[in-house]
């Protein structure tokens, strides 16, 4: 048989459900496809879309209701040890042994593949340069940033280079520059060792790094195409406006609430857009202007997240966001200059090592901060610290009025932290969750009562009330932490990395209610990985190696790092800019 013309992936009518409290769950729907050899295939969808479950049965992992799936025309069912064979599998949780070196996992994976002694030396030099993880051999991997683990992770995979390699959200909870290095090491194996790869993603910048995408919504199929000719579609649709008040919160709340708008995100000091139809640029100035603010209204280039949002808005999804009201807890103070958390000189050891070294900002009420940094900068430290879970070695640490050194019970109680990995209790049901929290908190009788149904209400999840908190998606599971966060209706909320792995559509929600948070006097900390989520904080400060490397507002930092080659940087070039820089320094 001549293999040129089979595909590397063929899907044909492929359903699938599963059993999830009682009910019958449709995780892929009669779904069928295929994807071209020699690139990069985009598997593209909200949480829940079917993508976990795609690539568990092309690898043989799972056996479909019906319908059937090949690799290279091996039946992945019948000859899943066949297939297995052919394809590398990076799961969104990749098995790496914590308490085993770099050079340990790889010999493990090398004898789980069956690979040669003799020829490992030659492959394992091959994949540390490619991973630039040479110089980390000896170290544990539990010791590994979250970036060098995805590495050391893709590393694994590719022992034996495959004919066909399905990564699962392999950038989830990696910086930006860490996600390059990853893109890097993906077209490296496509464009010079001839691979195929199915790559599933919940960053839709990364879908136009591939050569096709494959959408889709609740297990079925939107659609198939080079990610420009979505984009394309969206021509006259997308724009970008200013309000003369500078209130970039409140201008988006008006756009989003119009009915010609389908789309409207918080970028830089203005706000992007996408009409529901095709419009011009100064009708639109005219109807969004009013008596108390004019709004500046001008045409930008479509991207394919303007399509990907508009064809789930179309298809129903997107709308459940119109009809969501704020989300106001009671009513702390109106913001102003106050600052609530004051930190001088902060440190943090570990031993001799330093992973927080002389920090110093100031956040005010109200305000939204993002704290960014790469992985192993000493983010999580440092929330750890304002937290009151890590004790500082040296510095001056004050949140909402309290010394951290010497006050850090009082000082918990005024606020609240949803973590990086959503602190539930996965076999307890949402209601079960709330009413722990809450008591946690100090909430009984009829005040917890009342706060328990406040959150059922306004994060939606009423009708999921006696669901296994650890069965929900990741999407509702990010509502809950966050409700669980507020039972106490805290002036503080720490966010670490709230929405990693988190689609489009639940970032949406996440920072409406943000907003609606910061709006109504709550003070905001939150480190992201999501560049694009920096663009909603009113000042930054970017970190390195415990120390801050920059801080100011996006546009600021923006403006900093534009060149003549690069006259407008987005925030990720600006983040990629100045790490780059400071690692260029030593």
């Amino acid at each position: 048989m001549d293999t040129a013309i089979i595909p590397p992936l063929a899907i044909r009518g492929i359903s699938k459900y599963f059993q999830v409290g009682g009910r019958t769950v449709t995780a892929l729907d009669a779904l069928s496809f295929t994807i071209r050899p020699g690139i990069v295939t985009g598997l593209i969808g909200a949480d829940g879309a079917g993508k976990t479950s795609l690539m568990r049965l092309a690898s043989g992992l799972l056996r479909p209701d019906s319908g059937t799936i090949t690799v290279y025309g091996h039946d992945a069912t019948v000859e899943s040890l066949t297939v297995q064979g052919m394809i590398g599998y990076m799961p969104q949780r990749f098995g790496l042994y914590e308490d085993l070196t770099v050079q340990e996992n790889l010999d493990l994976y090398s004898d789980l593949q069956g690979m040669a002694v003799k020829d490992r030396p030659s492959r394992y030099r091959q994949l540390m340069e490619m991973t630039g993880m040479a110089p980390f051999t000896n170290r544990l991997a539990g010791r590994l940033s979250g970036g060098m683990k995805q590495k050391l992770g893709l590393a694994c995979t590719l022992i034996r280079p495959p004919r066909l390699l399905f990564l699962d959200e392999p950038t989830v909870g990696v910086d930006p520059v860490s996600r390059r290095e990853l893109w890097n090491i993906v077209y490296h194996q496509v464009e010079d060792e001839g691979m195929t790869v199915l790559l599933s993603t919940a960053y839709l910048d990364e879908a136009e790094r591939c050569s096709e995408v494959v959408l889709l919504h609740e297990g079925k199929m939107l659609g198939q195409d080079r990610p420009g000719e979505f984009s394309q579609k969206m021509t006259g649709h997308t724009f970008e406006a200013r309000g003369s008040r500078h209130n970039r919160r409140a201008l988006q709340e008006q756009l989003r609430l119009n009915p010609k708008v389908t789309d409207a995100i918080i970028l830089g000091d203005q706000v992007r857009l996408v009409t529901r139809e095709p419009a011009q640029a100064e009708i639109l100035t005219r109807e969004f202007s009013t008596a108390r603010e004019q709004v500046q209204v001008q045409s930008v280039a479509p991207r394919f997240e303007d399509a990907f949002i508009s064809m789930l808005t179309a298809y129903g999804s997107g709308d459940k966001q119109k009809e969501r009201s704020l989300i106001l807890p009671e009513t702390i103070s109106a913001a102003g200059d106050e600052e609530v958390i004051m930190v001088h000189d902060l440190q943090r050891r570990f031993g001799d090592f330093y992973a927080v070294r002389d920090l110093s900002f100031s956040v005010r009420r109200g305000e939204i901060f993002g704290l960014l940094g790469a992985n192993g900068a000493g983010k999580s430290t440092t929330f750890r610290m304002l937290c009151g879970l890590l004790p500082a070695s040296g510095g001056t640490l004050r949140v909402a009025g309290r010394d951290l050194r010497v006050a850090r019970a009082m000082a918990r109680g005024r606020i609240g932290y949803m973590a990086q990995k959503f602190s539930l209790y996965e076999g307890l049901t949402v209601r079960q969750n709330l009413k722990f929290f809450s008591s946690a908190y100090g909430l009984t009788g009829k005040r917890q009562r009342q706060r328990i149904q406040w959150a059922l209400d306004a994060f939606e999840l009423e009708d999921l009330r006696e669901n296994i908190s650890g069965e929900l998606p990741l999407g509702y599971k990010q509502r809950l932490a966050m409700a669980a966060a507020l039972m106490h209706g805290p002036e503080i909320l720490f966010l670490d990395e709230p929405t990693s792995g988190v689609d489009p559509l639940a970032r949406r929600e996440f920072w409406h209610r943000i907003n609606g948070l910061a709006e109504s006097g709550v003070t905001v900390l939150v480190t992201t990985h999501f560049m694009e989520e920096a663009e909603y904080c009113d000042r930054l400060v970017i970190m390195a190696r415990g120390q801050v490397l920059a801080a100011g507002d996006p546009e600021e930092l923006k403006k900093n790092a534009a060149t003549r080659a690069l006259p407008n940087p987005t925030m990720e070039d600006a983040f990629i800019s100045l790490i780059e820089n400071f690692e260029e320094q030593g």
